[in-house]
């Protein structure tokens, strides 16, 4: 089996909110993303996944994220913009799978040094699995 990683950035607000219904402050987090996809065989250039390609799709997700305050984005209308559902909508933008049967396996969000969240896709068949 072989894993690809990519990575990338964006600033970006956030304010969680409490079960109280209260919130937090407002503040701001450099997020760092890691991308994971895996598969069993190399493709005839000898890679699993085209890394130019997977930092584009990347990128483009991302962008969609930065200099913006995560609570006035929709898809952070009905949860919290907490890293564990940023890593979620990050997984929902990207393809689930690639040719030559590479899969994405795990979308991990760091907001803060030291403070990461993963998010692992089930596979299509079958039940979720944890991260690695």
């Amino acid at each position: 089996m072989f894993e690809v990683c990519v990575t990338g950035r964006f600033v970006a607000t956030h304010r969680l909110r409490r079960p109280d219904g209260s919130t937090e402050e407002l503040h701001e987090h450099p997020w760092q993303v890691r991308v994971t996809y895996a598969g069993p065989r190399l493709d005839d250039m000898g890679v699993l996944v085209d890394f130019g390609a997977l930092r584009g799709r990347l990128d483009a997700a991302l962008a969609a994220l930065h200099e913006q305050d995560l609570n006035h984005l929709p898809p952070f209308a009905r949860q919290n913009p907490s890293a564990e559902h940023v890593a979620v909508y990050v997984a929902e933008q990207l393809p689930h799978e690639l040719p030559g049967a590479a899969r994405l396996t795990c979308v991990e969000v760091e907001e803060a040094a030291g403070c990461c969240a993963r998010y692992c896709p089930p596979p299509h068949s079958g039940p979720t699995r944890p991260c690695g």
